[in-house]
């Protein structure tokens, strides 16, 4: 419990101190985000907003994490690879950001290439747990247990790349992913205490305190985004820690926001090309209320505040039922 708490607040007082020198070497370099046409018209004013800010967030989970975990005598095989899966998938958001930055648009990576990389990093924490684990293909409903099999790392994969895709979408106003990551990752780091698992609740609390840090500076109006290169990253590492954590069912309270916009888009998508018609006004969900003419700042607060009252049910539905 108080490694965690070290954890937490290590994360905020380092993703804090890199902030300011991040930004500014983004600002003298002319590193800005470029905004789609289809974006809701206020989101102009948006435009070279300094990105690529999930170096510094990722930079202070690995430190802090490496630290606490290093104090705590937990640096264990587990903590490595839900570690080594966050630095593929930062490199791989990275990528995306600096072909749109060289390009000077909003075209990174094609959706496969992305696709592609997302499925391949996955499969690393997928094949250390079915190596290592002979229970890792069960998977928990309450106190009932599925056997998979050979199904498991399919699921493992899909939750995996589905979670950092999730968040992916969720990243579209200031402070929206980062304040309903806070409660998705503090969720995360009370259910592994509780399983047991010490190493992924630091890892949670880290990366938990990171996201406080950078809601500093990304709060509206927002000093930097966050980039596929945080959003990737952490979505990707919210899905491993689930899967290793071995509570996969439990991430989809967790990150309810998450697989909310997720549905949003998918929905939207599906109903446009059998139907030819839209169900909201614009997807992912949280500019279709923006359509509706609620403010950035109304939608980011209600959201959060839901993801909060969701990590909360995994919580409590863990204690009852697992």
């Amino acid at each position: 419990m108080i490694m965690t708490a070290v954890s937490f607040l290590l994360g905020l007082i380092l993703c804090s101190l890199f902030g300011v020198p991040y930004i500014d070497m983004l600002k003298k370099k002319m590193i800005g985000q470029y905004i789609k046409d289809v974006a809701p018209e206020s989101h102009a004013q948006k435009e070279g907003t300094p990105t690529t800010g999930g170096v510094f967030i990722v930079a202070a989970i690995i430190m802090a994490s490496a630290i606490v975990l290093s104090l705590a005598q937990k640096m264990s095989t587990t903590a490595l690879i839900a570690i080594m899966s966050l630095i593929f998938y930062t490199l791989a958001g990275f990528q995306d950001d600096y072909i749109k930055i060289k390009g000077k648009g909003n075209d990174g990576l094609t959706p496969r290439g992305k696709l592609f990389r997302q499925i391949a990093i996955a499969l690393l924490p997928t094949i250390a747990l079915i190596t290592s684990n002979d229970a890792a293909c069960n998977f928990a409903i309450g106190h009932y247990t599925l056997h998979l099999g050979w199904l498991y790392p399919f699921l493992a994969v899909f939750i995996i790349t589905g979670a950092s895709n999730a968040y992916n979408l969720t990243d579209g106003l200031d402070g929206l992913a980062a304040g309903c990551g806070v409660s998705a990752f503090l969720a995360c780091s009370v259910i592994s205490m509780l399983m047991g698992d010490t190493d992924l609740a630091i890892i949670s609390a880290s990366v938990a305190g990171a996201l406080v840090g950078f809601l500093l500076y990304n709060k509206p109006k927002a000093q930097v985004f966050m980039g596929d290169t945080g959003s990737l990253a952490i979505g990707g590492l919210l899905g491993t820690i689930a899967v290793l954590g071995k509570f996969e069912l439990l991430l989809a309270l967790c990150g309810g926001i998450f697989v909310i916009e997720a549905l949003s888009v998918i929905i939207q998508v599906t109903s446009f090309k059998t139907t030819g018609k839209r169900v909201f006004k614009m997807a992912p969900i949280h500019h279709h209320f923006e359509k509706l003419g609620w403010s950035e700042k109304k939608i980011v607060i209600i959201f959060s505040v839901l993801s909060f009252v969701f990590s909360l049910g995994a919580v409590l539905i863990f204690k009852l039922f697992y």
